[in-house]
């Protein structure tokens, strides 16, 4: 958030502050939350540099479209096993996902 917004913010009461302290998560929770959003961005990128949709991924991974859904939009219900294999199977390599996690 830019500084001007977030003093303006500030100044009509609100208290502006990060999810990790709003949700009062620990760091290894954090970065467990953060892991799994970079995974999901990650995964709408290379979909969408390969020129599939949702449907058509959801058919080479022998699932469905809202799974697909669920997995880019970082659902709470999705393994990060089933990010990184859904990766692989778009081409991804190992040093990319390295690249991704870190």
């Amino acid at each position: 958030m830019k500084t001007v917004k977030k003093k303006r913010l500030e100044l009509k009461g609100w208290k502006v502050g990060t999810v990790h302290e709003f949700l009062n998560l620990s760091d290894e929770e954090a970065a467990y939350v953060e892991l799994k959003l970079a995974l999901s961005k990650n995964l709408q990128a290379y979909r969408q540099e390969k020129k599939l949709t949702q449907e058509e991924l959801a058919r080479r991974l022998k699932s469905s479209q809202s799974r697909i859904a669920k997995m880019e939009a970082g659902d709470p219900s999705v393994s990060l096993d089933l990010l990184i294999r859904s990766l692989l199977a778009l081409g991804a390599s190992r040093k990319h996902l390295a690249q991704m996690l870190s």
